[in-house]
């Protein structure tokens, strides 16, 4: 049978004779119709056109779906390609089986790390191509594909050990920004008579061993995050000019921190700032501070080697490991505290800020907490409830393998904030705490370094044992310098104090945005020196 069409219908139509002659009945009368006998010319074309219009349609559709069944079976069906083509090309599903199969192919797939080695990179496309060149069966393609997502898998974790480590590092260093303010504010002391001016005042000197005033303590070498913690605290205080600041910094920082707080003067409150190397101490003192350097130092050397000696790609507790990596272990403003009743001889209550506290409320009722005969008040409860430190456990800061540990301390002892404490310095010249700490200090020292991790809390912790007095949590929240804070908007609001303890210091960059800018609303960024050397928040 041959069709001509054209645009004005149906030309001519021809039969073969032997299709014409052999059946009578139905199929001869299926002919007369298709011939168009008896018809006229229109009614012939109405119905030929739809029957050509379905043909073009559906043979297309027909031709594709048998190809890609032919070419789906061949990839994918474990038995012969007759058996999947005769019940899948009439819409029949084989997903069941295939699933089946699969997770067979899968679980089969033993994929140990030897073979991970020896397996070429490659990416997801590169693999399909493979397979469907080389007519590969599935079970191949499993163990492939389940290698490959092994593979990745492993390196993903190892960039996420990395990206901690460099996100350590970068914590560790010092601002380009806060070195150009260190340097502009010591060659202003060196020309401008204004930035030698005295602090406090004549008129202020008698505050500073006056009892009844409130004395706050701040040991640092940071220009800008003192200037935070004090502009923070006069802003929030109810009578600012109740109040003594008491900065004490190393040698190098006393020029430019004297210049900021000259030319930045505190309205009402009294202000001083003193270097180390304006104190007379007694050659007693002296050694013990010497003494307490040197031991921080073996300990923080000791645990750093033993950290090069671990492999980081699986090394447990990496973050806490990286921690003592951190210059603060062995910086002599941060163990300095020990030694805050012979700092200040005539004062008698103090309260000790670090540099990197925000303060949000009044703290004047800090002073006229009864500490019930105890040297410190701190928070040692937490708000997070039962089973949940402020801070950390003591687990976090010694070794409990070490039996004079575990015969002394508990294991899972909440350890107390240190960073904003009221400390009742008569009762600390009348106790025993600075002779227990270099005792620790030493047997620590004479016991391989092994008994608790570098910093200036531990020996602490064991030193003031007994001479606690908890406090409001609400005093003083701590954490907001990790990668990840654990307190919510709502403690951080009604917080007194928020710390911002952990790597993430506010003026560095690595810190979460919305935690940061609590830290920055304090910040002058008018200052003519904060802005010339870029400080942003």
């Amino acid at each position: 049978m041959k069709f001509y069409i054209s645009t004005r219908g149906i030309k001519r139509l021809k039969i073969s004779s032997n299709l014409a002659a052999g059946g009578g009945g139905g199929g001869g009368g299926f002919w007369e119709v298709m011939k168009g006998k008896g018809l006229p010319a229109t009614r012939r074309r109405a119905l030929l056109l739809p029957a050509v219009l379905v043909m073009a349609v559906v043979l297309p559709f027909v031709f594709f779906r048998v190809a890609f069944l032919v070419l789906e079976s061949a990839a994918i069906c474990s038995s012969s390609l007759a058996d999947c083509m005769g019940w899948r090309l009439f819409g029949g599903s084989d997903s069941p089986l295939l699933s089946e199969e699969l997770t067979r192919a899968l679980v089969e797939a033993n994929t140990e790390e030897a073979e991970l080695e020896g397996l070429p990179a490659s990416s997801f496309r590169e693999l399909v191509q493979d397979m469907t060149s080389n007519r590969q069966d599935i079970k191949a393609f499993a163990f492939k594909t389940k290698a490959m997502v092994l593979n990745m898998e492993r390196k993903v974790q190892l960039a996420r050990r990395h990206e901690s480590i460099f996100w350590h590092l970068a914590s560790h260093g010092v601002p380009k920004s806060l070195h150009c303010l260190c340097l502009k504010l010591s060659e202003e002391y060196a020309v401008n008579a204004m930035a030698r001016s005295r602090l406090p005042p004549p008129e202020f000197v008698s505050r500073l061993s006056d009892p009844s005033f409130h004395h706050v303590v701040l040991l640092t070498d940071n220009v800008l995050a003192a200037s935070v913690a004090i502009s923070s605290t006069i802003k929030s205080s109810f009578s600012p000019e109740k109040m003594v600041f008491h900065v004490v910094t190393d040698k190098k920082t006393y020029t430019p921190m004297h210049a900021w707080f000259a030319l930045n003067p505190i309205n009402s409150a009294a202000m001083e700032v003193k270097g180390l190397h304006q104190y007379d101490w007694s050659h007693k003192v002296n050694l013990g501070v010497k003494e307490m350097l040197e031991i921080h130092h073996l300990i923080r050397s000791h645990k750093y080697h033993d950290l090069k000696e671990e492999d980081f790609e699986y090394i447990t507790g990496l973050e806490r490991k990286l921690g003592i990596l951190s210059p603060s272990c062995t910086s002599l403003m941060n163990h300095l505290r020990m030694y805050i009743p012979e700092l200040f001889p005539d004062l008698k209550k103090v309260v000790f800020l670090d540099d990197d506290i925000v303060v949000q409320r009044d703290l004047s009722s800090l002073w006229e907490i009864d500490l019930n005969g105890k040297v410190v008040g701190a928070v040692v409860d937490s708000w997070c409830g039962l089973d949940c430190c402020p801070g950390r456990k003591y687990k976090d800061y010694f070794n409990f393998t070490n039996s004079i540990i575990s015969s002394k301390l508990d294991y899972d002892r909440c350890g107390w904030l240190y960073g904003m404490n009221i400390f009742n310095l008569e009762a600390w010249r009348n106790s025993n705490i600075t002779a227990t700490y270099h005792q620790w200090l030493n047997l620590n020292l004479n016991t391989g370094l092994e008994l608790w991790n570098p910093g200036a809390l531990p020996p602490a912790l064991i030193a003031f044992e007994d001479h606690v007095q908890p406090i409001d949590p609400l005093w003083h929240v701590a954490g907001l310098g990790y990668r990840f804070p654990k307190v919510d908007l709502q403690m951080l609001e009604g917080a007194a104090a928020i710390h911002f303890s952990g790597p993430a210091k506010p003026w560095l960059e690595i810190g979460q945005a919305e935690v940061r800018r609590l830290w920055a609303i304090h910040v002058n960024f008018s200052n003519e020196f904060v802005s010339k050397c870029r400080i942003t928040g």
